[in-house]
C-alpha cells in the first residue's frame, strides 16, 4: 500500500473522520497502541523535525507518554488524556497546541513519513491501517501554520462525521 498524502492549501475546509475504534481493538489495546507510537517518536527522534521536540531524554518520555494517551483516546480507547476532568475536544486542543510552532508543509511530510514508518511495522489488516491514515493524513493539514511565501495562517477546526 502507498500511503498517499495530498498538499495543504490555505482555502481548504479541512474535513475529516475519527479513526474507527476497529484500529485501536486490532493493534492490541493500549499495548500495542503504546508500541506503535513509541517507535513513532523514536523515529521522530532522528528526524528532521527533531527540533520540535525536546532533546533531554525524560522530557522526551514525557511527550512520547502524552502523546500516546491522546492517540489510544482517539482512536476509541479509554479516556485516558483528559485532563482535571474535564471534556476537552482532543483535535481543537492538539491543533491549537501546534499554534506555537511554524510548521510548514514539508515538516507535515516529514512527521507523516515518520508515521508510515511506524505504521508499515503493524501487522493487521490494511483497510484498518488505511482508515488511521487517512485520519492522519487530513487531521496534519490543521496543524500546517505557515507556508513558504512566509504567510502565516491558523486552520479553523470543523469536525467531520
Amino acid at each position: 500500500m502507498s500511503y498517499e498524502v495530498s498538499k495543504v492549501s490555505r482555502e481548504e475546509n479541512v474535513d475529516f473522520s475519527m479513526p474507527s475504534p476497529e484500529f485501536y481493538k486490532a493493534i492490541g489495546e493500549e499495548e500495542g497502541m503504546r508500541k506503535l507510537m513509541y517507535d513513532f517518536y523514536d523515529i521522530i527522534y532522528e528526524s528532521d523535525i527533531a527540533n520540535f521536540f525536546p532533546q533531554e531524554e525524560e522530557e522526551f518520555e514525557k511527550i512520547k507518554e502524552k502523546n500516546t494517551k491522546f492517540f489510544i483516546q482517539i482512536c476509541g480507547g479509554p479516556k485516558v488524556y483528559e485532563q482535571d476532568d474535564k471534556t476537552i475536544d482532543l483535535n481543537e486542543y492538539m491543533i491549537r497546541l501546534h499554534d506555537d510552532f511554524s510548521i510548514y508543509e514539508k515538516s507535515r511530510y516529514e512527521w507523516l513519513g515518520c508515521m508510515e514508518e511506524a505504521l508499515r511495522k503493524v501487522d493487521m489488516e490494511q483497510r484498518i491501517k488505511d482508515d488511521f491514515w487517512n485520519y492522519l493524513e487530513r487531521f496534519s493539514k490543521l496543524t500546517v501554520n505557515t507556508f513558504s511565501d512566509g504567510s502565516v495562517y491558523y486552520a479553523e477546526y470543523n469536525p467531520g462525521q
